[in-house]
């Protein structure tokens, strides 16, 4: 007896689901549509995952993009042919950068109508090209195949996950009728594929070469995201006298050893010049300050780079030595080979400085007793839960200006985009269940405004903060602002817009407030009835508040 080729499909879209929930699925993000209804139904249909219905396809791709950031297991996201597939681009482009995985599944027509001008219907193929770890197109479901459909699933999982992981592309054809009756699901193996978090991707390095070219008295740790053990980054750093640059990422910022001061103290030239060290160890991937990057390409140190991903993240080229693997399994090797003594002093004046400058913070910015940006990212640096920080300018000042504290902190910083920063936070949110404040500028905010649609429905624990100065306040501090007439300069780079960001949150149906001060900060924050809290800014203040922060710092270590 033949079975109707909607049950095929029906069976064939809950044989993908079960197998993937089998491997660790917990969350799909489905933005609505017609042709990918097979697949939505196998999903709604499961009680043991998250379905998250989202109205717009960048957003849900940049919400899937936020679970897999917050957890390192794929979420998917579902979308209908055509069109809808495009606005997944910027969150696959992120999802390949920042090594996120990623199940990526369009809808599509099937062959039939597929080049005869049929609405909804493009050229999907290949359609992110290479950034993908894996793309495929499997065809229309055929019972035939039913054997091999869970191998398909299993192979998919496992390219977003092995190795480095990141965005995996399947694009699902299905003919009309879209809705069948899933029948008897092809047996499942016995044994999930397994992953080795140890492997390494490159012939182990021999770890008493390495410790050789870490034996020097005057050296410095550079721990960004990519740092899956904070304490054993705290032992090796203890064990050869160094201090750790820390950025707000990597999760080192509480350790003894840690520094995270280290944009404003390398802005004063005399600390910047008798500070150079010998050797440096970059884990996982660099703070964002050009600052620190600058100094360190320029200061004629041995360069060793430890990064989780098979992947070159050297922008400014000084990496001497790869070594690709777990930071803490590197760093934990290290610990019982490295022999140099260490040198009190070197550690003692970094530790001096960063208390310096760390003081320097607070009177400065308790002075005026108004909440400047800096002053937002000091205050959020302490949160007791989750800070998703956007690009541009909030990344930077949680980065140089926020308080040694272990707050778990997320960015979008593989293409350094401002798209998605509010998305991204929301599936943070979801995937963790913790308290989750973003923390955005009013351009990345109004970027990203569609996914305040029906954001009240999903009772999230989710706060926005947005920092308001009506444009674009990064390119205050560029060449532009001072080389261009003032017109120009607001015409194409300051940019204001005019939206009244607490009424915009409100008319979605969310509390949303205004504050001045600190305390009025953490109150909002505190309030499970505010979901937007806005601090109203200048650019022309947050220049000089910048300034004043730095100068603060080097009068207080001169």
């Amino acid at each position: 007896m033949s079975v109707l080729p909607a049950d095929v499909q029906a069976t064939f879209c809950a044989t993908l689901v079960d197998e993937w929930v089998r491997l660790g699925l917990r969350q799909a993000v489905i933005a609505p549509g017609s042709r990918s209804t097979p697949l939505a139904l196998a999903f709604a249909a499961r009680d043991d995952i998250g379905v998250q219905v989202v109205h717009d396809e960048r957003v849900a791709a940049f919400v899937a993009l936020g679970v897999g950031l917050a957890t390192g297991v794929p979420a998917a996201v579902l979308c209908t042919s055509g069109t809808a597939a495009t606005h997944f681009h910027a969150a696959v482009v992120e999802a390949d950068l920042a090594s996120v995985p990623l199940l990526v599944l369009t809808a599509d027509r099937p062959p039939e109508l597929q080049g005869i001008g049929a609405p909804q219907t493009i050229d999907q193929l290949d359609l992110y090209g290479a950034v993908v770890r894996c793309f495929a197109d499997p065809g229309v479901p055929d019972e035939a195949d039913r054997g091999v459909w869970r191998e398909w699933a299993a192979d998919w999982w496992l390219s977003a996950v092995d190795g480095d992981p990141g965005p995996v592309h399947v694009n699902l054809a299905f003919r009309e009728p879209l809705v069948g009756a899933a029948g008897v699901l092809p047996a499942a193996p016995v044994e999930v594929p397994a992953i080795d978090p140890d492997e390494w991707f490159m012939m182990r390095p021999d770890m008493a070469e390495l410790a050789a070219m870490l034996s020097a008295r005057r050296g410095l740790v550079v721990a960004g995201r990519g740092v899956d053990d904070p304490q054993v980054v705290g032992e090796l750093a203890a064990r050869l006298g160094w201090p750790v640059l820390a950025d707000a990422r990597s999760g080192c910022r509480h350790l003894p050893a840690a520094v995270c001061a280290f944009d404003a103290l390398l802005r004063v030239p005399a600390f910047a010049d008798a500070h150079l060290p010998q050797v440096v160890l970059h884990l996982g991937e660099p703070p964002a300050s050009k600052v620190l990057g600058q100094w360190l390409a320029a200061c004629g140190a041995v360069q060793v780079q430890v990064h989780p991903q098979q992947r070159v993240v050297d922008p400014l080229q000084m990496i001497g030595e790869r070594v690709y693997g777990r930071v803490s399994t590197v760093c934990g090797e290290l610990l019982g080979a490295v022999t140099n003594a260490p040198d009190g002093g070197w550690n003692a004046a970094w530790r001096l400085a960063e208390g310096a400058a760390q003081a320097a913070f607070d009177a400065e910015l308790g002075a005026d007793g108004w909440l400047s940006e800096p002053g937002v990212a000091r205050c959020l640096s302490t949160y007791a839960g989750n800070v998703v920080t956007s690009s541009s300018m909030p990344v930077r000042d949680l980065e140089w200006f926020g308080r040694p504290s272990t707050t778990s902190v997320f960015s979008n910083r593989g293409a350094n985009g401002i798209d998605g920063v509010l998305s991204t936070g929301i599936g943070v949110a979801l995937a963790s269940g913790r308290p989750t404040v973003v923390h955005i500028g009013d351009v990345a905010l109004l970027h990203d405004q569609s996914a305040l649609t029906a954001l009240a429905t999903r009772r999230l624990p989710l706060t926005i903060v947005a920092t308001d100065n009506d444009g674009g306040a990064i390119f205050s501090f560029l060449p532009q602002a001072t080389q261009l007439p003032a017109d120009r300069f607001e015409q194409l780079f300051g940019t204001p817009h005019g939206t009244d960001l607490v009424a915009l949150a409100r008319a979605h149906g969310l509390g949303a407030v205004d504050v001045s001060d600190e305390a009025g900060l953490r109150a909002a924050v505190d309030d499970p009835q505010i979901t937007l809290v806005r601090v109203r800014t200048t650019r022309a203040d947050n220049v000089a508040v910048h300034a004043r922060l730095n100068a603060a710092v080097a009068a207080a270590i001169a």
